[in-house]
């Protein structure tokens, strides 16, 4: 599993191209989608998914449907056409970073630690 500090830093963008893929979510098939997809090296929490949903959606990326399932109701994110073009711009974004770091770290050798014991 990745630390949740590396996560945070991609969250808007997971679930933009999320978004951008499959149309419309609800919070808790976001979890479990990015969740099988990694095979469990990401797992998101709702203390971080929702905030960032909620975001999303203020800025203007998302819209929500809501809809009756038996008893209960589920809110479905979708993008917007903003959404849609900042979903491409992240993605985007995110592959030059990646491709910057594997660049930067392309030479890096962990070497053994030395104990001074």
């Amino acid at each position: 599993m990745f630390p949740q500090e590396l996560v945070k830093g991609t969250l808007q963008t997971i679930v933009l191209s999320l978004l951008a893929e499959r149309g419309r979510m609800y919070g808790y098939e976001i979890t479990q989608h990015v969740k099988e997809r990694t095979a469990g090296k990401i797992q998101l929490t709702e203390g971080a998914l929702y905030p960032t949903l909620h975001k999303l959606e203020a800025d203007g990326l998302l819209a929500t449907e809501h809809e009756n399932i038996g008893k209960r109701v589920r809110k479905y994110y979708k993008l917007t056409d903003e959404g849609n073009a900042q979903a491409s711009e992240k993605v985007r974004e995110f592959r030059s970073f990646s491709q910057t770091m594997n660049d930067l770290l392309h030479s890096f050798t962990p070497q053994p630690q030395l104990s001074w014991n």
